[in-house]
């Protein structure tokens, strides 16, 4: 089943050009002009597998828009990825904060979006685990096989880099990994280089997990661990 992506860019011509070569990559694609009108849409239940955002866009930014869909349970686990003109490292950051998965700036190549984009969706579930329920400590239950994170039994919608992030750490309890290792997982040869990109990610996801927040442990120097 072809996957669906969204773009959202006040420009019609980059509309056109991502749209374009997306559907000669075998992706069902659907273009907005702003972020109204890609949210009324999702609405409706018109859910897409991913979603290239704009920032600079009129009436509501890329930024605002990233934060409603991932206060909305129904679209929090939708990957987003910013393409911006706004090429700052504090940008970049800002974006993963909010909860995107990637960001590129303008002008990109589109080849480079396209595999970028393939990349952000191969992180959705992990690969096949046996119906396996990693559980640690009584406090953290993880099911890979439905995609679902439970702190004493309370459901926490993560982003799909945060749950892999979280699901690579809990295999290993006690395993320390590199900040390097952890971006080998997530992206592989294609992954973002970008100062404290894995630090973003943990922050964020230790805000969400709440009391069970204290498992994930930073090893100065070295990376994070599950601690047990």
């Amino acid at each position: 089943m072809k996957k669906t992506i969204f773009i959202v860019d006040d420009e019609p011509d980059i509309v056109e050009l991502v749209k374009i070569n997306l559907e000669k990559s075998g992706f069902v694609v659907k273009g907005f002009n702003d972020g109204e009108s890609m949210l009324n849409y999702t609405s409706q239940k018109y859910l897409p597998d991913l979603i290239i955002l704009d920032i600079m866009l009129p009436q509501m930014d890329g930024m605002e828009i990233a934060k409603q869909l991932k206060f909305n349970p129904e679209t929090a686990s939708i990957p987003i990825i910013f393409l911006s003109a706004k090429n700052e490292d504090i940008d970049k950051i800002t974006g993963l904060e909010i909860g995107a998965d990637d960001y590129i700036t303008k002008p990109f190549n589109i080849r480079e979006l396209i595999a970028r984009i393939k990349a952000v969706m191969r992180r959705g579930l992990p690969e096949k685990t046996e119906g396996k329920t990693i559980k640690i400590n009584n406090i953290l239950r993880i099911d890979p096989n439905k995609f679902e994170v439970y702190v004493k039994e309370k459901k926490i919608e993560l982003t799909t880099t945060e749950f892999r992030i979280l699901y690579t750490l809990a295999r290993k309890p006690g395993w320390v990994f590199s900040r390097e290792q952890l971006l080998n997982e997530l992206w592989g040869d294609e992954k973002v280089v970008i100062d404290r990109t894995i630090d973003v990610h943990i922050r964020n996801l230790r805000e969400k997990l709440k009391e069970a927040s204290k498992l994930i442990q930073n090893i100065r120097g070295v990376g994070y661990k599950i601690d047990i």
